[in-house]
């Protein structure tokens, strides 16, 4: 009953969040109002789930505990054992996209991105869509999906003035940075994780998945275009003036170089020192903010207070990460209910271990739910075979065609809703698009793209790399 009660809530919660553009309440504050009714409901029901899902940890705090009430036990396993370790995981999320947000905001800002802009220069509507989709797809690969995509909203802003017109290429972005992401080991959150956790391989996974990927955005690209005709409103021969920056070509340059390569770095400070990518993102803050606050010492006046750092973060959008906590706090709850591992293990049932059945709903359901808790349940549901395994685990094996669907299907099926993937949440929020607008007019559009990247993949595994 209440395990029914909490998926229930989640459901609820989940159409006011895609009705909100209807019901006029703001998704961060449904997400929190849900996250919070889930948990009160699972500690109504604590001890038997913990039972479920931590039977040796809780047993042995059963048998130690002493004078102390079995409530009080409960109390204190869930809090030390079950919510700290998942709010730090959800924190990790928040301070990556908080880090992140913020370096792109403080590049952006002292016109670090401006060599991007001079190669949109078009005032083409099929040529924009089509420079856009590809410097996404490839810069996604680069840095991340959701990195990415706060990039080119930030220069799309400056190209395209119209707000109608712009959510057209932005909605594209989103499509684009999650079908990069899909093919790099850097690109996504969840192929770090599969990557990290020695499932995938840095040349496999690009070697394989690279045209299946190009595939699922060139598509919906093709298909967009057709209906793209014209000129970008505002193309009267006018430029828009150029801001006044208080840094020269040379420290832009300089700014762009410690901001986005020091993004691309970050995983290689994850694999040098061991510690989480947000600390390498806040690494990467910290030098834009010292660097650029030695050059505002050397400029009199207080003008160049409104570029500081310090103001800068009061443009992040916290609504965001509050809708970030909210959501991945929900999910964790339905985590630990088991409702996820249950989910998992009826479908490896029900489609008779085929890896592409498989694949394609956790990629499908990844559009309402959060694609990193689903990729963690499948790598704790599904172990690596061994190279001595036989012919039928084949799939399993390092680089094989579950673990690789995978990667491509949880990334680029959270392109389907638009609040399926980090990407399309940050696009949403920044560029206010209604969840109704982005289901009637790109859904299809990434449904069409996603199946045609994975019968890409069969054709490749039946004749190139099987």
């Amino acid at each position: 009953m209440i395990t029914a009660s909490i998926v229930g809530v989640f459901l609820i919660g989940y159409a006011f969040i895609a009705m909100e553009s209807t019901t006029r309440i703001n998704k961060s504050a449904v997400a929190l109002f849900m996250c919070v009714v889930c948990w009160v409901l699972y500690m109504l029901g604590a001890q038997d789930y913990l039972n479920l899902m931590h039977p040796s940890e809780f047993g042995e705090a059963l048998s130690g505990m002493g004078d102390t009430t079995v409530s009080s036990l409960v109390s204190s396993f869930v809090a030390d054992n079950v919510l700290i370790p998942h709010l730090g995981s959800t924190s990790e999320t928040i301070f990556f996209l908080l880090g992140a947000m913020t370096v792109v905001e403080i590049v952006d800002s002292n016109g670090g991105f401006n060599f991007v802009k001079s190669w949109l220069t078009t005032r083409s509507k099929r040529k924009l869509l089509w420079a856009v989709v590809f410097i996404t797809f490839f810069l996604s690969a680069v840095l991340d999906n959701l990195t990415t995509s706060l990039v080119m909203i930030a220069i799309l802003r400056k190209l395209v003035p119209e707000h109608k017109d712009r959510i057209i290429y932005a909605a594209m972005v989103i499509l684009a940075a999650n079908a990069g992401g899909a093919f790099s080991p850097i690109g996504d959150v969840t192929t770090i994780m599969l990557w990290i956790n020695g499932s995938i391989t840095s040349l496999g996974v690009i070697e394989e998945l690279f045209v299946p990927s190009v595939v699922s955005v060139v598509v919906p690209t093709l298909v967009l275009s057709l209906s793209l005709k014209g000129q970008l409103g505002g193309g009267d021969g006018k430029e828009a003036e150029e801001p006044v920056y208080l840094f020269t070509k040379a420290e832009r340059n300089l700014l762009f170089i410690i901001g986005v390569g020091g993004l691309v770095f970050v995983p290689v400070f994850r694999h040098l020192t061991g510690l989480p990518p947000f600390m390498g993102v806040l690494l990467v803050l910290s030098l834009l903010w010292i660097v650029t606050e030695i050059h505002y010492m050397k400029i009199p006046g207080s003008p160049s207070s409104l570029h500081r750092v310090s103001e800068l973060l009061r443009r992040v959008d916290f609504s965001t990460l509050l809708f970030f906590l909210g959501i991945l706090m929900t999910v964790a709850s339905l985590e630990e209910i088991g409702v996820l591992h249950s989910f998992g293990e009826w479908l490896d049932t029900a489609s008779g271990g085929n890896s592409f059945i498989v694949t394609g709903i956790i990629g499908l359901v990844s559009a309402i739910v959060d694609n990193v808790p689903l990729v963690a349940s499948c790598m704790g549901m599904y172990e690596i075979a061994g190279p001595a395994a036989g012919a039928e685990m084949a799939h399993f094996m390092v680089d094989g065609s579950f673990w690789q669907l995978l990667a491509f299907c949880a990334g680029t099926g959270g392109s389907i809703l638009i609040i399926g993937s980090a990407a399309g949440v940050a696009v949403m929020g920044l560029e206010k698009i209604s969840f109704g607008w982005y289901l009637k007019h790109v859904s299809w559009l990434a449904l069409l793209g996603y199946f045609a990247g994975m019968v890409v993949y069969w054709l490749q595994l039946e004749f190139i790399f099987g």
